[in-house]
């Protein structure tokens, strides 16, 4: 059985009047060191992001959110900084911003597997919870 990893993560999040301090979670992004492991999972709900602020084009926003997935992917279509090692992608996408997709807090654990793990985080945290 293969030890556990330390990993951290961070919600990407959308706020899309920054004045009024609303936000939805639009993705997670995920780092694992010593796994070499670095990954982005994002969704944008349009009809999420309408109740927040109807003004707010999702056409807008999910241009930033494809070239933050190319980043951590280390896709040349990120630019520069998708050149950069996976820790320094990591920490450009957690470093706190005042735009409309803004990072959480940098959170952290122990996983067995980096790929099951984001999957987990991003169930768990993007899609709006089912009502029973």
């Amino acid at each position: 059985m293969a030890e556990r990893s330390a990993f951290q993560y961070t919600i990407l999040r959308i706020v899309p009047r920054i004045e009024r301090g609303e936000r939805m979670n639009a993705g997670v992004v995920l780092f694992c060191p010593e796994r070499r492991f670095i990954a982005a999972k994002i969704e944008l709900d349009a009809a999420r992001l309408h109740a927040l602020d109807p003004t707010l084009d999702p056409a807008s926003v999910e241009p930033h959110l494809e070239a933050i997935a190319a980043v951590v992917a280390g896709d040349p279509s990120g630019g520069p900084l998708a050149g950069l090692s996976p820790s320094e992608r990591f920490g450009w996408v957690a470093a706190r911003s005042s735009t409309v997709i803004q990072p959480s807090e940098v959170h952290t654990g122990l996983t067995d597997s980096p790929a099951e793990t984001i999957d987990h985080l991003f169930k768990s945290l993007v899609p709006v919870p089912a009502r029973g």
